[in-house]
C-alpha cells in the first residue's frame, strides 16, 4: 500500500529484456533504512517487488525489480528510455503516516498531457484519460498521476485538470514531461468500489423496502462527488 507521496526522483539505469518481459535497474535516494528483497515500491506508480539489491542504502540505493509484459503493455514502464526519471515511493509501514491517499499500484490506464500552462509559479496541467476511467474521477477528488497523489480541480468530458505546487514540481518528475506526455493512472480505490456497489444493485426482493435507503445513500454520493 502506498499514499502517492513520493519519497525521491530515481533514475532507469538499465533496462534487460527476457522475452516479453524486463529486469529494470533503477537508482534513487532513499533517507530511511536499506532496502530488503522482496519489498514494493511504487515505481511511476506502478508497484514492483525489489528481486535484487545492487547497491544497498540507505542514501543512494541501487535495485532491480521484474516487470512482466502485462505491466510493460499497460503502463509507461515499457516506454521509458535509459536515464529516464521515476518517481519512487517504498510501501507505507504499518502505523506510518498516510499524508496522500490510499494507492495500490494497481495501475488503471494511461492518460496523456494536453495542456501545461503556468500560473503564479504553479502549473496548470490538463490530461486526456480513457474514457471508461471518466466516471471514477470527480472534483476535488484524490486521483495517482504516475505515482503523485494529487488533487482534481475540474472534470470536463474526458479531460480533467490539477495543479502542481512548488513542491511537487520539485520533488516529482512531472514538472519536466511535456504536452503530449504518456502518465499513469490510478483512480481512488474508493471510487471505485463506490461504483462497483452501484453496479451490482440490490436483489429485487429488496428493492421495495430498501429504495429510501438507497436513495439517501445515492444523494450522499452525489454530495460528496462520487456520483
Amino acid at each position: 500500500m502506498f499514499t502517492g507521496l513520493v519519497e525521491t526522483k530515481g533514475t532507469l539505469e538499465r533496462r534487460t529484456s527476457a522475452g516479453t518481459e524486463a529486469r529494470l535497474v533503477i537508482r534513487g535516494e532513499f533517507e530511511r533504512e536499506a532496502l530488503v528483497l522482496g519489498e514494493s515500491i511504487a515505481v511511476d506508480g506502478v508497484c514492483l517487488t525489489v528481486a535484487a539489491i545492487v547497491q544497498p542504502g540507505p542514501g543512494v540505493s541501487v535495485f532491480e525489480a521484474d516487470a512482466s509484459w502485462e505491466t510493460l503493455s499497460r503502463t509507461t514502464l515499457g516506454d521509458l528510455a535509459t536515464g529516464a526519471h521515476v518517481n519512487l515511493e517504498r510501501a507505507v509501514p504499518v502505523g506510518g503516516r498516510m499524508g496522500g491517499h490510499i494507492v495500490s499500484g494497481h495501475v488503471d490506464g494511461v492518460a496523456r498531457i494536453a495542456e501545461k500552462a503556468p500560473v503564479d509559479g504553479w502549473v496548470k496541467v490538463v490530461f486526456q484519460v480513457p474514457r471508461e476511467l471518466v466516471r471514477y474521477i470527480s472534483q476535488k477528488g484524490s486521483i495517482c498521476v504516475s505515482g503523485v497523489s494529487l488533487t482534481v480541480n475540474n472534470v470536463d468530458d474526458d479531460r480533467f485538470d490539477v495543479v502542481l505546487v512548488p513542491h511537487t514540481r520539485e520533488k516529482t518528475s512531472l514538472d519536466k514531461l511535456p504536452v503530449g506526455a504518456r502518465v499513469n493512472i490510478e483512480v481512488d480505490v474508493l471510487a471505485r468500489y463506490v461504483a462497483r456497489l452501484l453496479e451490482c444493485g440490490r436483489p429485487a426482493a429488496t428493492e421495495a423496502t430498501n429504495a429510501a435507503s438507497d436513495a439517501a445513500w445515492t444523494d450522499r454520493l452525489k454530495r460528496a462527488g462520487y456520483l
